[in-house]
């Protein structure tokens, strides 16, 4: 079983796919990788040995932030929005888009379920 950086690896995917499961790294990072290490894109990750693993832990460990450490640099950069009260900080504050989108349609990922408001009722005739 292939465990790098507190993550396990799914056994039977490509290796280029099986890297991008770690948080931080995405498909060109996973090349970028395996190219450095020396190692086959398409090889599976059951298929690596210990030293094709323990070259992979190096690059990582060396060269980028992963999982809890970049979770928290992400969360602290969005505090200090929050702490100095800019208006990204604002729209998070509010549970918004934060990066211009439009709320009067769509956007229904920040802010949640539809709360269904009860329309005006007509006055009664005489």
């Amino acid at each position: 079983m292939a465990r790098i950086a507190g993550v396990d690896l799914p056994k039977n995917k490509r290796g280029e796919i099986g890297l991008t499961y770690i948080f931080g790294i995405g498909r060109s990072t996973a090349q970028y990788i395996l190219g450095k290490a020396g190692i086959d894109l398409s090889k599976k990750v059951n298929a690596w040995d210990d030293d094709e693993l323990n070259a992979i832990r190096n690059i990582i460990t060396n060269e980028f932030k992963v999982e809890g450490q970049l979770r928290s640099e992400v969360q602290m950069s969005i505090k200090r929005l929050l702490d100095i009260a800019c208006y990204r900080g604002l729209r998070h504050r509010k549970g918004l888009p934060v990066r211009g989108q439009r709320t009067r349609t769509n956007s229904r990922t920040r802010k949640g379920k539809r709360k269904t408001v009860a329309g005006k009722k007509k006055a009664a005739k005489k």
